[in-house]
């Protein structure tokens, strides 16, 4: 207690009072005494309010200018944006035009049946009918679980997120169990469709999709079902269930109903023709 009690009475080193009580018999105060000191001094503290001023001044003349240019910013992304959803919207009324087009002529060759046929399979047509609905969704937590690794030498992270490479092996496990048609979040899917990845996010055709991916699958419901859970990428997928928590509900349907494909046009394949092969050799 005695220690706490000197060191609250005497908080200012001795030294310390010592030298400040010379400065003041010296007649040292802290401000200057000669003329020319004092001068300095005055001139500092103007220097210091005018540039303080000037300063001031400027970022109030240059504030209506800042302000300006952006809302004339803010005009040209407006303007940008109202012409690209323009642009879209023009893009989606010929895309729907040419699908049009494509079932008329898909109708028109080979048959009715025939040509509704390759509209099915090829995707350019809208289809509906029993099947299967799958839900794949996110764990509620990331982070993994289990002692096996469903992923193997994949390159996925230990995580609950679904990945590009599951709903591959989901659509592709679909599409060899029977289905006839598959759509995910109510995109088509074609021959020519890709299930790829850009960060965290899967990628449909370019187009970003949203969890929970529900994917449908027309096709004989019931057997589709029992003949997709008992393959080997039902399997993974209870195994990432079990691993990773990923959440998985299956149903049996009576009618579905998937939209047609935005576009079925081949851009790279041509037929192959002696003139062809002639062409490239």
């Amino acid at each position: 207690m005695s220690l706490l009690t000197n060191v609250m009475d005497h908080s200012l080193d001795d030294g310390y009072a010592e030298a400040a009580a010379r400065k003041r018999a010296a007649g040292d105060g802290g401000l200057p005494k000669t003329l020319r000191a004092k001068l300095g001094l005055a001139a500092g503290l103007v220097l210091a309010a005018l540039v303080v001023t000037v300063g001031a001044a400027q970022a109030r003349v240059a504030a209506p200018v800042v302000a300006k240019e952006r809302e004339e910013l803010i005009d040209r992304i407006d303007q940008e944006t109202e012409l690209a959803d323009g642009l879209a919207d023009a893009v989606d009324e010929l895309r729907d035009d040419v699908n049009a087009r494509q079932r008329e002529a898909l109708k028109e060759s080979g048959g009715s049946e025939q040509g509704e046929l390759v509209g099915i399979l090829s995707g350019a047509v809208e289809v509906h009918g029993p099947g299967v609905k799958l839900v794949v969704d996110d764990a509620k937590q990331s982070g993994g679980g289990g002692s096996g690794d469903p992923r193997e030498t994949s390159g996925f992270s230990d995580t609950g997120r679904v990945r590009d490479r599951d709903m591959q092996r989901v659509v592709n496990g679909l599409w060899e169990s029977g289905a006839e048609a598959v759509s995910i979040n109510g995109q088509r899917l074609t021959a020519l469709s890709a299930i790829r990845a850009a960060g965290d996010a899967i990628l449909v055709d370019n187009k970003p999709l949203v969890p929970p991916y529900t994917v449908l699958a027309v096709g004989d419901g019931e057997r589709l079902s029992t003949r997709f859970q008992n393959s080997a990428d039902g399997l993974y997928l209870d195994a990432l269930q079990d691993s990773y928590g990923i959440r998985t509900a299956i149903s049996v349907e009576g009618d579905l109903r998937l939209p047609a494909a935005p576009s079925v046009t081949v851009r790279t394949a041509q037929p192959y023709t002696e003139k062809t092969e002639k062409g490239t050799s």
